[in-house]
């Protein structure tokens, strides 16, 4: 735990006196990893935005613009990349954020042992400090998602000399540079921070941020109404119509970029089998699990691209087919399979596990439903201790982001365990193409494959949805679902 008090004299007065307005967001689970490197969930992601600053960032409309890099220029066929810094910049313990911090962040996230980030800089062959002000990234070969990437976690700098002393325990005691500072966290209770009062882009209005975690939607959501929380994100589709009429509230809805599904363990029994995750895919009813759970707020997948995407691939969602899985079923031996799908707490992903096991049975599977925390989740996720898991991804501005880190051999997120020599090189000739349409061309290939090795089972696409108290002004919607709370106000 990191209190005020541990908090360098810089930081001290970082935050002031005057920090009166308190603003408490709930969430819908404990954040496990404050560390950019590490972090591989959306609610990390949450809190992470306040502490960091990147090297770019995206506005409402999904375009990178100048964050720590005031500007950009790409030479030498797309090769190489040299940001200039905006000056006089410092991390909360009074540091300069210089070209050196921003070489040492880099590098961090390429080589540090259970970095997140190496499959996204894998086309990165070095980065050099120019001047105090100024950074270049060499590539490998032409890499088009390279400044997307930059506007999240892998552009996201440290502090060097905190992270050198902290270790893999950097995320206990994050220091950035970002609008607020962080201060404390009580695990599964609260994480703490406070306005940075010098920050290059203007002070925050708020002077204190709690996040809080509520797992139960219904715990969540009750807080809200409360008062005890101003915000919530996100909101169980059953409530987003009660709180669009409660004249205290306003609910913010927009598209997102991301998916949800089940990771299918393709190392291991049952799911070593092909035709075995085909039956099971066979028996989603996609349209049943938009109306049941999801009050008709959500868009049946056929991919990891949603329909905003540049690269969508535009078709029905397959129909539930109980014959054929019983089928595929008999193909693979398996007259009595049975399987622990895991999955995490709350009224949403409960329910949304109880459909999933009722349409297996249906084809004679019995599907054990295990909950476990969401960092207890993830860390089974890595080790690939499952058997199935319901495990989404928010989504991201480039099309790579959703795809490859999944599916190709090694990839950080390929808790599937998934290869494939042909997908592996169609998702790196995507990278490496710089038109959209020879990209989408190269997905829609990899896509074929993908389905029908069936690693993962794409069921919907969500929205953003959070609510809100009216006396909360300022929150933008960016679509990669990120809360920003620099220009965020309490009437």
């Amino acid at each position: 735990m990191r209190h005020a008090k541990t908090l360098g004299l810089f930081a001290l007065l970082a935050l002031g006196t005057a920090a009166a307005q308190t603003l408490t967001v709930g969430l819908d689970a404990d954040p496990p990893r404050l560390d950019p490197t590490l972090s591989s969930a959306l609610v990390d992601r949450q809190v992470l935005n306040q502490i960091f600053d990147k090297l770019v960032d995206l506005d409402q409309n999904l375009k990178v613009v100048p964050m720590l890099a005031r500007s950009w220029k790409v030479t030498n066929g797309g090769l190489t990349y040299t940001f200039a810094l905006r000056p006089g910049v410092k991390f909360h313990d009074g540091t300069p954020l210089d070209a050196n911090a921003v070489k040492f962040s880099l590098d961090r996230h390429m080589t540090l042992e259970g970095s997140a980030r190496k499959s996204e800089l894998k086309s990165v062959k070095e980065v050099r400090v120019l001047s105090p002000t100024s950074v270049q990234i060499t590539l490998s070969q032409p890499y088009g998602p390279l400044l997307a990437v930059l506007a999240d976690r892998s552009g996201m700098i440290v502090n060097p000399k905190a992270a050198q002393k902290a270790g893999k325990d950097f995320g206990n005691e994050p220091v950035g540079s970002g609008p607020f500072v962080f201060v404390s966290r009580k695990r599964q209770d609260n994480i703490t921070l406070e306005a940075n009062k010098s920050y290059w882009d203007g002070a925050p209005k708020i002077g204190r941020l709690v996040f809080r975690p509520f797992p139960d939607g219904d715990v969540r959501y009750a807080n809200l109404l409360s008062g005890a929380v101003q915000v919530i994100n996100p909101i169980d589709p059953k409530d987003i119509s009660k709180l669009d009429k409660n004249a205290r509230f306003d609910v913010m809805n927009y598209a997102g970029l991301g998916y949800q599904g089940i990771h299918l363990n393709t190392a291991r029994a049952p799911f070593n089998n092909k035709a075995v995750r085909q039956a099971l895919a066979t028996v989603i009813d996609r349209e049943a699990v938009d109306k049941v759970v999801f009050y008709n707020t959500v868009t049946p997948a056929t991919g990891p691209f949603a329909p905003s995407s540049p690269v969508y691939i535009a078709g029905s969602a397959p129909k539930p087919d109980v014959a054929l899985a019983r089928r595929k079923l008999q193909e693979a031996g398996q007259s009595n399979l049975t399987f622990t799908l895991l999955t995490t707490p709350g009224s949403v992903t409960t329910q949304l596990a109880q459909l999933y096991q009722a349409m297996f049975a249906q084809a004679g599977i019995n599907a054990k439903i295990e909950q476990v925390e969401f960092g207890t989740l993830l860390e089974r996720s890595d080790k690939k201790d499952f058997d199935a898991l319901i495990l989404g991804w928010s989504g991201r501005p480039d099309p790579d982001g959703n795809i490859y880190e999944f599916f190709v051999t090694g990839g950080t997120n390929n808790y599937s365990g998934y290869s494939n020599k042909q997908v592996d090189a169609l998702l790196n000739r995507a990278r490496a193409q710089t038109a959209m349409s020879a990209r989408k061309a190269s997905y829609n290939v990899a896509l074929n494959t993908i389905r029908s090795d069936v690693p993962y089972i794409f069921v919907y696409h969500q929205r953003n949805v959070l609510g809100m108290s009216r006396a909360v002004s300022g929150l933008k919607p960016i679509p990669d679902g990120i809360m920003r709370f620099k220009d965020v106000s309490l009437k």
